[in-house]
């Protein structure tokens, strides 16, 4: 004999003293309630800087770019000399001219990082299932941004400085971590941002080659060191100088000189000034920086007053090119090579022939290390092909430096420049790499093997190669 009992108004049970047969039980539950469509925001992790100076001609580029329906455009330059926040101040002018565009900051180092910015849009966007713990996160927001009645987008990629992870499926990634989502599809983690009419995407990177992976190279644009004008207008907002006289704003612009017009060393250094005052002008800053490169080192190595930044990027110039340097140290040790050759040399016209002689000489070692232990490695004539020796490993080695801003081909063709700053960083990772005395004995022979005999027709070769290191 059964019989029904009731639970409440929503619910019944059913109570059985013996059951001789199967029992089924079917559970119905309240429809996830849709929820109410967000207006369109600003997702970004930065507020909008009050001191950013606007570098007209190449914001203005930035703008007509980024204004093409389904554009993909990147920002590439030296750490440090501003691309994020030309990105920020894009997405709130972006915001402000158009209040119905969604604007996504997406930290793009890693695939981690990448997933978690994608979780943040699906919550801001109130993507339907996304507390489905076996959603595939990265496609429920990929159909949302498809889906051109949520209406225009803009997704900035942050701070992508090796596209491999983009490109390779989450589970095989180059950068070592592995997708953190269940229920996600094998197919790279770039197919989840998707190309559409009604969105664009904006790429921040440091290399040049990770940036062609992504965009066009007509997409690319440039950024250097800001222009006299603009850096001066930067100090002098960070150090509340504006209405100086003129023998102080001679002094900034002396400082923003010294400082090759980095965004990032200038603020490390309006902060130093600042924070020191009135002990520290910036004329007393000028006359410490000056004193030596441990000086220098000793000035830019003190943190302070940074620029809206991710956390993971550092907030130290010094350190921030090293960890590019640590990068190409491993992936093409040949360029790491030929860029502690260059640090050494006059930061305006580097002679390419000075730099092949230690190329030819390392490789003629590395070929004679080869032949002594070529019972190990055979002699299938491989490694030969891949000395830096040839042509081709030279102007690979000079490609991967000047990808990531670290130099640059003048227009002779023969002779490059190497931003001072960057020298400076490289000696001092050389320093702590216990490598600085070899490469300025590699430095030296290969003037001493350069430089000619002492015959008057000689002489103005002999000023040409000594002339930038004479006191």
């Amino acid at each position: 004999m059964a019989s029904t009992i009731s639970f409440g108004d929503a619910n019944h049970g059913f109570q059985a003293n013996i059951i001789n047969g199967s029992v089924s039980t079917t559970f119905h539950l309240p429809a996830e309630r849709p929820d109410t469509p967000p207006c369109p925001s600003v997702v970004i992790p930065f507020g909008c800087d009050a001191d950013f100076v606007k570098r007209r001609e190449l914001f203005d580029r930035l703008q007509t770019t980024c204004a093409v329906p389904g554009s993909r455009t990147a920002l590439v330059g030296l750490g440090g000399v501003g691309k994020s926040q030309l990105a920020i101040e894009y997405a709130y002018q972006t915001r402000e001219r158009s209040p119905d565009t969604w604007v996504f900051w997406v930290h793009a180092s890693n695939t981690a990082r990448l997933e978690e910015s994608y979780r943040s849009i699906a919550s801001c966007v109130k993507v339907p299932a996304r507390q489905n713990p076996k959603a595939d996160m990265l496609q429920l927001v990929h159909d949302w941004l498809r889906d051109e009645a949520r209406g225009r987008w803009i997704l900035i990629l942050d701070n992508v400085d090796d596209a491999g992870f983009l490109l390779e499926v989450p589970s095989c990634g180059r950068d070592g971590q592995t997708s953190s989502m269940e229920g996600q599809s094998e197919q790279p983690l770039i197919s989840y941002v998707p190309r559409c009419q009604n969105g664009s995407v904006l790429v921040t990177t440091r290399s040049r080659n990770a940036a062609l992976q992504l965009v066009e190279e007509r997409d690319i644009i440039a950024v250097e060191p800001m222009e006299k004008r603009d850096s001066l207008v930067l100090l002098q907002k960070k150090l509340e100088l504006q209405d100086s006289g003129e023998e102080v704003i001679g002094e900034v612009i002396e400082l923003a000189a010294a400082l090759e017009h980095m965004p990032l060393a200038m603020v490390q250094a309006a902060a130093y000034i600042s924070q020191r005052r009135p002990r520290c002008s910036v004329q007393q800053y000028l006359q410490e920086f000056q004193k030596s490169d441990r000086k220098r080192t000793t000035l830019l190595d003190c943190e302070g007053g940074q620029l809206l930044r991710d956390w993971e990027a550092k907030n130290l110039i010094i350190i921030t090119w090293q960890i590019s340097f640590d990068y190409i140290r491993q992936s093409r040790p040949s360029a790491g090579d030929l860029l502690a050759l260059m640090s050494f040399f006059d930061c305006q016209g580097i002679p390419e022939t000075l730099l092949r002689n230690c190329e030819e000489e390392t490789a003629k070692q590395d070929q004679e290390e080869r032949d002594s232990d070529h019972d190990d490695w055979g002699d299938d004539g491989n490694s030969a092909s891949q000395s830096s020796v040839s042509d081709d490993g030279f102007e690979d080695d000079v490609l991967t430096l000047r990808g990531y801003s670290f130099i640059s081909a003048n227009a002779d063709g023969a002779t490059f420049e190497m931003h001072g700053l960057v020298q400076l960083a490289t000696r001092t990772w050389l320093e702590v790499h216990g490598q600085l005395e070899k490469w300025k004995q590699e430095f030296v022979r290969n003037l001493c093997v350069a430089f000619p005999t002492g015959e008057h027709e000689n002489w103005a070769r002999c000023q040409v190669l000594l002339w930038p290191y004479t006191l």
